[in-house]
């Protein structure tokens, strides 16, 4: 198998990624912006009541590799916490409950 990253459906416009991400304009015009998903059962059937922690680790560590990719290539990225969960949601094309955005990161020149 393969790894690889790959777009599922249309690409939201610049102006619903602005929009998912209150306004913060600098996400919608990146040329590359990942919205990361958590499925929480997919955590809870084995570890219970700290599972959501440990989703929230798991993302930050995703997410600090992606800063350590960008540093290598002469990008830059920067996590977005604060977006508009049910814009974000239906942006990255999930449910909204059995699956939902945990953190964005637009990445860029600096």
């Amino acid at each position: 198998a393969q790894h690889g990253l790959a777009r599922e459906g249309e690409a939201p416009s610049r102006e619903e990624v602005t929009a998912a991400c209150l306004g913060q304009s600098f996400v919608g015009e990146a040329p590359v912006v990942f919205f990361w998903t958590a499925v929480p059962y997919r955590t809870e059937w084995r570890y219970g009541p700290v599972s959501q922690k440990l989703v929230a680790l798991d993302c930050g560590h995703v997410c600090q590799n992606l800063y350590l990719a960008c540093e290598s290539i002469g990008c830059g990225t920067c996590a977005i916490g604060a977006y508009d969960q049910a814009l974000s949601d239906r942006v990255a094309g999930v449910d909204g409950g059995d699956e939902f955005v945990i953190y964005i990161a637009p990445v860029g020149r600096c």
